[in-house]
């Protein structure tokens, strides 16, 4: 499937702003799933952009306005060709054992993904060492999206895990940190995905960047989880980069100094055609 998306994300600000300095995670990654054609990020005004890879692999731009401005506009455009996913045959719980030690990343806590009794917090029962790893993750992902209700209303970016699961209402960023939560738990090695979704209307949280889950399956490698939309992450997710959790791949994150208190305005468009 072939992907145009079109991000953009502008501030106002009611003073001149000066030494506008952002961290922006907007460029597609090159992986075996997809194909990155082109990809060109557009600053108005004028603005010092430099790049590098980060810790996990993902392009970080880093963008530097230096003259007073009241208005910031940063505009990424991608072109993106998603391949099919193939599917992994079963595997035993047990195959984790030998593959844990070198993916501790993804197992230990962190600050949105403490460690806590997930699993039964949110009532899942521990799977055996001969249940099948992929059933059991696919089932987890029913499971939370049956779970919660998808409202972008009802929490932001700083809301606990243990309020969500209180809440049972959120986004997706929410049900991610909720199965990465459960999955840790569980010595499934689990990754945060933040990328986009092209929904064609019957998907949730196309409206924004979109977030999601990798597993690792040993002897397949990491597959995605979409527990916001209960399937797979197939040609329709567009991934960016991952991560930890949510910090690790904010999209667009900086600093200024005046300005006084400045109002953000993000867009979010995906086209796709098979």
């Amino acid at each position: 499937m072939r992907c145009e998306i079109r991000h953009t994300t502008e501030y106002h600000y009611p003073k001149p702003a000066w030494d506008s300095f952002n961290q922006v995670r907007l460029h597609p990654i090159q992986e075996v799933r997809q194909t990155l054609r082109s990809f060109h990020l557009n600053v108005t005004p004028e603005a010092e952009v430099t790049s590098h890879k980060d810790y996990f692999g993902a392009i970080v731009h880093h963008v530097h306005v230096h003259e007073p401005h009241t208005h910031l506009l940063i505009e990424a455009q991608a072109l993106v060709d998603t391949h099919p996913v193939t599917l992994p045959l079963p595997a035993p719980m047990s195959v984790l054992r030998g593959v844990r030690s070198q993916h501790t990343e993804f197992l230990v806590p962190s600050p949105r993904v403490p460690a806590g009794p997930w699993p039964e917090l949110f009532g899942v029962a521990r799977p055996g060492p001969d249940d099948d790893l992929p059933a059991f993750l696919m089932s987890l992902t029913t499971t939370l999206y049956r779970m919660f209700t998808y409202d972008p209303k009802a929490t932001t970016v700083s809301t606990p895990l243990a309020e969500f699961a209180q809440l049972k209402r959120g986004v997706c960023q929410d049900f991610t940190h909720a199965m990465l939560g459960i999955t840790r738990q569980l010595g499934v090695p689990a990754r945060y995905v933040s990328g986009y979704l092209y929904s064609g209307g019957e998907m949730l949280g196309a409206e924004a960047t979109h977030a999601w889950v990798e597993c690792l399956i040993p002897g397949y490698g990491w597959l995605g989880y979409d527990p916001t939309n209960n399937c797979l992450a197939g040609e329709k997710h567009i991934k960016i980069g991952h991560g930890r959790e949510y910090s690790d791949v904010s999209p667009v994150r900086g600093t200024y100094y005046g300005g006084g208190q400045g109002k953000l305005d993000v867009a979010v468009h995906v086209y796709g055609e098979q």
